[in-house]
């Protein structure tokens, strides 16, 4: 039978979990992204707009602005999901339940592929990257409950 994955993650860790029925959980992989610790200003910033002109009228359109800290917790929840997909594909686990703080969980959920998608049975807001496995263990049968 496949094993459930358990995503731990925030802006700049993350901690991939694996628990097969009547196991304790063990950890499969760490990913870090040191870079979302750094202050914007670090990061170097984004010009503003660009023009565009196609030719018609109306033609000229400023794109928006992408803040720097906004790329790198794009990037980051990019080589998560990547991971998650190839995983997915290759049939490793059977479901996958998140935890993560609100605003960095719908860049990891924007970023999912379909057969990751498909496997994800549950989502949770709340940030457990700090926690031990022993008292992670704890949390998670706690959030899964309610």
């Amino acid at each position: 039978m496949k094993p459930n994955w358990i995503l731990i993650a925030s802006a700049s860790r993350a901690r991939l979990l694996q628990q097969d029925v009547g196991e304790p959980m063990v950890v499969l992989t760490s990913f870090d992204h040191p870079q979302n610790r750094l202050k914007a200003s670090e990061l170097g910033d984004d010009r503003a707009g660009q023009e565009r002109s196609d030719g018609s009228f109306g033609g000229v359109a400023y794109e928006p602005r992408t803040d720097a800290k906004q790329k790198e917790h794009d990037r980051f929840a990019r080589e998560i999901a990547d991971y998650l997909e190839q995983q997915a594909r290759q049939g490793r686990y059977r479901s996958l339940a998140m935890f993560s703080p609100s605003q960095f969980m719908g860049d990891l959920k924007a970023a999912l592929g379909s057969s990751t998608a498909k496997l994800l049975t549950s989502t949770h807001d709340v940030d457990l990257t700090a926690v031990g496995l022993a008292e992670i263990e704890r949390r998670i049968a706690h959030e899964l409950v309610q």
